[in-house]
């Protein structure tokens, strides 16, 4: 009788996906549409709003909303997705990025890093992010996520373009002499701000709405 209470009882856990090891069917569910979502923004213009040599993207959204739902390591497998995905539009593949051809023209792994590491570690963050604030108010929560899911990834792209091709001929034709934080604050201004607030409100409503319906775990 022991050993049967006891099957059921784990049975039960991992559906639920609450042993703190597993993701229900539910979030995983989320985890691939939010996947989707990313893929259909990287090959169809629905998701880039291409401004001079960057593009204000939406791609930030699905990676915040995966990283309230599943935690770090679903910010950070969504990140990853970002990351992989940017690096095919610098290549061409979709959408096209001018910078990042122009980056991969220079040097194809660092244009790789340059994309790829800095999404991973945005997902990776933002997840604990939320995990430190879902207690509070849950639109707050989400908020502020999504938020810093924009936020982090303008501070760490910019970053890892600065630090990795900021001796380029190609970059410092961009930079013009100028300081490198006046440099950067000016070239990532209006498309920066554009996603954090897109960023901030629709994490902030779609968040609190899975939260709702049960979807985001009580403990992640």
């Amino acid at each position: 009788m022991t050993n049967t209470n006891t099957n059921i009882n784990t049975n039960t856990a991992v559906r639920s996906g609450k042993t703190g090891r597993s993701f229900s069917t539910r979030q995983l569910t989320v985890l691939g549409l939010m996947i989707a979502i990313m893929i259909i923004f990287a090959f169809t213009p629905i998701g880039s709003i291409p401004i001079g040599p960057l593009v204000i993207t939406l791609q930030v959204i699905p990676v915040a909303i995966s990283a309230i739902v599943l935690g770090p390591k679903g910010g950070a497998i969504a990140g990853a997705v970002f990351g992989l995905l940017s690096f095919l539009q610098a290549l061409g593949i979709g959408i096209p990025s001018a910078m990042g051809a122009m980056l991969v023209g220079i040097n194809p792994f660092l244009a790789f890093v340059q994309r790829f590491v800095p999404r991973l570690l945005d997902g990776l963050l933002v997840g604990f992010i939320y995990k430190a604030l879902r207690r509070k108010n849950t639109f707050l929560a989400c908020a502020v996520t999504g938020f810093f899911a924009a936020f982090l990834n303008t501070v760490f792209f910019m970053t890892a373009l600065v630090v990795l091709f900021g001796n380029t001929e190609y970059i410092q034709g961009l930079i013009g002499g100028q300081n490198v934080i006046i440099f950067i604050c000016a070239f990532v201004g209006v498309n920066a701000v554009v996603e954090m607030i897109a960023s901030t409100v629709i994490t902030g409503f779609v968040g609190t709405g899975l939260k709702k319906a049960g979807v985001i775990a009580r403990q992640q």
